[in-house]
């Protein structure tokens, strides 16, 4: 009898493409393509995307301290030497000590104008003498 051998041949795939695409991705991380290079304007394009786009996905918390302002109206006007002159209502305003008041004003004007510093205050009163108002002029 004769024999038969039924060797079955698996084809083997080329090991080349794998190794093409290993060494496309060492290219990426190492930065190894030169400037005009199609490779070199995908690395740029995935960093551009991932600058632009990431904020919208990845939450930073970089956000800014929200400052409720003061419920009472404040007028802000610039007084002409490059300081500003803040209008406050004397219902804003708690203290009668220099201290105590300017503490006190600062507080109404800080979540307005961020960190200043006050120069001088002075009371704006009606026609009865009562305390209407405070004029603060501060700077930064």
């Amino acid at each position: 009898m004769e024999r038969v051998d039924n060797l079955t041949t698996v084809p083997v795939a080329p090991a080349l493409p794998m190794n093409s695409v290993w060494r496309t991705i060492r290219g990426y991380i190492w930065w190894s393509y030169e400037r005009g290079s199609l490779h070199y304007d995908i690395m740029v394009t995935l960093i551009l995307l991932f600058v632009f786009f990431s904020p919208m996905v990845i939450n930073f918390n970089d956000k800014p301290i929200e400052r409720n302002p003061h419920a009472t109206g404040v007028t802000v006007t610039p007084d002409g030497s490059g300081g500003l002159v803040y209008q406050i209502a004397a219902t804003a305003v708690v203290g009668t000590k220099d201290l105590e008041l300017r503490g006190a004003l600062l507080r109404v004007i800080e979540p307005i104008a961020g960190e200043v510093s006050i120069t001088k205050y002075e009371a704006v009163r009606d026609a009865a003498g009562r305390i209407q108002a405070y004029k603060v002029w501060v700077v930064r």
